[in-house]
């Protein structure tokens, strides 16, 4: 989350829609900090704000699902998250669903359509449900520097060049609809389709004709309540438990492993967690990534 008092704005940095290269760049050129953590939610910041900030300019991103579903076949495909296994036990226990989906694709090399038909069954949505329909502006994905120039003249912030494009996922074609083959149209209007009808995308004309059906609207209204809980809850409570982990790992480099024993526990050596508590643990994070 970038903040600037100078010329009062606030950008809240949902995932996969360019928010790196947005934060670099407002923070390189525009007078923005970061805050609270990277990918904090606007009710994390409504939480520690001053009256005067709750005032600030608000925007954020938004991504086709389509597209942003290719991205992330390819990231597990290459092995973006297999470096958890490397890691403690606790990053291992909250990324145990993406190093699951990534160690599939490595070893038995899905195609994306398998991917997609195994992984996706319920409908997509992401944490753009908490606030980002009362937002000052919500930039697309698929015209970033376009809207991100726009953001800038509603801000009156002078543009002192065009966003730079970061982080292209290697190796995958420009035209993300071409991984969809066929047999996952049905599936991907039933998936997609809701939040595609929320936010004004549509599917390619060859597709055909498409309607969300009030059956599937029902499951993704349903779908939304439960997920906000989760993502105003759960979520903020997973970001302090790996705040702490990186607090005892910053002591024990510095020779105060005694200190570190007192923020999380260590690995060498200390008792395990309780099975219920461990198994209760396993329950609640697993619906926060």
């Amino acid at each position: 989350m970038i903040i600037s008092h100078k010329y009062r704005y606030l950008f809240v940095e949902l995932p996969h829609t360019g928010s790196t290269a947005i934060s670099n760049e407002l923070r390189t050129l525009y007078h923005g900090r970061a805050i609270l953590h990277k990918h904090a939610t606007y009710h994390e910041f409504l939480r520690v704000a001053t009256p005067q900030e709750k005032q600030y300019f608000v925007f954020s991103a938004i991504r086709n699902p389509a597209d942003d579903v290719v991205s992330y076949y390819f990231k597990y495909r290459h092995g973006k998250f297999t470096f958890f296994n490397n890691r403690r036990r606790l990053r291992r226990l909250l990324y145990w669903r993406q190093l699951q989906k990534a160690q599939e694709l490595i070893e038995k090399e899905v195609d994306f359509s398998t991917f997609f038909l195994n992984h996706y069954r319920l409908p997509y949505d992401n944490w753009s449900a908490l606030a980002h329909h009362d937002f000052d502006f919500v930039l697309r994905f698929e015209q970033l520097s376009d809207d991100f120039s726009a953001v800038l003249a509603k801000i009156g912030i002078e543009e002192m060049r065009r966003l730079p494009v970061r982080h292209k996922t290697p190796e995958r074609q420009q035209d993300f609809w071409s991984y969809y083959t066929p047999e996952t149209w049905d599936h991907a209007k039933q998936i997609f389709g809701p939040f595609m009808q929320k936010w004004g995308y549509t599917f390619p004309a060859e597709w055909g004709k498409w309607s969300v059906s009030p059956g599937a609207q029902m499951r993704f209204e349903v779908l939304r309540l439960l997920r906000k809980a989760r993502w105003l809850y759960v979520r903020p409570f997973v970001h302090r438990i790996l705040s702490l982990e990186r607090s005892r790992r910053v002591l024990q480099s510095f020779g105060l492993g005694w200190l570190a024993w007192n923020l999380w526990v260590d690995d060498s050596g200390p008792p395990p967690l309780p099975n219920s508590l461990t198994a209760h643990l396993e329950t609640i994070l697993q619906w926060t990534l």
